[in-house]
């Protein structure tokens, strides 16, 4: 009896081994294989002219938005482009007209402006067939500071939900319509890495881009099944005038280069980080407490505040 109890126990934990052994090496494999399906092989005709003639792209002169827009046109659409100054709009619609003969289109607007700048994007979206819009519009804080230190708070709460929550929405009842009538189409909204995460001393800019992910999600879930894609794109660190990091590094990709391999997730993943390395950060990310997160946001936002208030005495 002692002997078969004993038999009886030692099997238990060589097979409770063995489980948990053969649990971790298969969520390596899974990783692996759909590290391997995304970053490697992707999906380059996911988007295209197959999904209608016109890309919508909002922040279209800078940045992602320029990255998406110049993308989209190198594969065959036709881009309308979005933003604030007619300028750089028609600098960048020239640019790609020239470099990549496609037919562009301009439209001026101020999202912080939310009275009449909807009407405008209608009109000027009127029978065009849109096979995928960017919500790309985005605003943040000057740097990382206390909520009730914000100068001109009040300005700041209606322009970054203005910008950040309200076009989306906007933009989204625009399009989405027409994209259902026809079966297909692709909306890509751009929430952030600190839509993932609470971040602290980014607050506002950081709840804003969580609205962002879950609209996007609970959007997909929504219209997938007609034919409609929704995206959630959460990038880390982009070399951008947003960002304000001026060199490329392992972690911090170009506009161009993000955009290539974000736009080939799309069909693949709801929610994507864009990018290799910054997948690799949302995993790492996920694997620690949170309470560790936490305190990695906070410090390094603490270290960031500190800089920027340095620079502005001595200026």
């Amino acid at each position: 009896m002692e002997a078969s109890k004993a038999f009886f126990g030692s099997g238990l934990f060589y097979w409770a081994g063995v489980l948990t052994v053969a649990y971790f090496v298969w969520r390596i494999l899974y990783h692996v294989v759909n590290g391997v399906r995304l970053w490697v092989m992707g999906d380059a005709q996911a988007v295209g002219p197959h999904l209608g003639a016109w890309a919508v792209i909002t922040g279209a002169t800078d940045g992602i938005g320029k990255a998406y827009t110049e993308e989209l046109a190198r594969r065959g659409m036709k881009v309308v482009l979005i933003s604030r100054s007619q300028e750089k709009l028609d600098q960048v619609a020239s640019e790609i007209s020239e470099k990549f003969k496609v037919e562009t289109k301009t439209i001026v607007a101020d999202f912080e402006d939310q009275e009449t700048v909807y009407d405008k994007i209608k009109e000027g979206l009127e029978g065009l067939e849109i096979g995928i819009l960017v919500n790309n519009v985005g605003a943040s804080y000057s740097y990382p500071q206390y909520f009730l230190e914000i100068t001109d708070l009040d300005k700041v709460i209606d322009r970054l939900i203005n910008i950040n929550v309200l076009s989306v929405c906007k933009m989204t009842r625009l399009v989405l319509p027409r994209m259902l009538e026809r079966s297909k189409g692709v909306i890509v909204n751009m929430s952030s890495f600190a839509g993932y995460n609470p971040f602290p001393f980014v607050t506002l800019y950081s709840a804003t881009k969580a609205f962002v992910d879950f609209f996007s999600r609970g959007l997909n879930a929504e219209y997938k099944k007609h034919g409609v894609i929704v995206q959630s794109v959460q990038p880390y660190l982009v070399k951008t005038k947003m960002s304000k990091i001026r060199k490329q590094s392992f972690f911090v990709p170009t506009p161009e280069i993000f955009v290539k391999y974000a736009l080939n997730t799309v069909g693949l993943e709801t929610q994507t980080s864009g990018y290799p390395t910054h997948s690799l950060l949302a995993w790492i990310s996920r694997a620690l407490p949170k309470w560790y997160r936490t305190k990695l946001m906070v410090d390094l936002c603490l270290k960031a505040r500190a800089h920027n208030l340095k620079k502005l005495k001595e200026n």
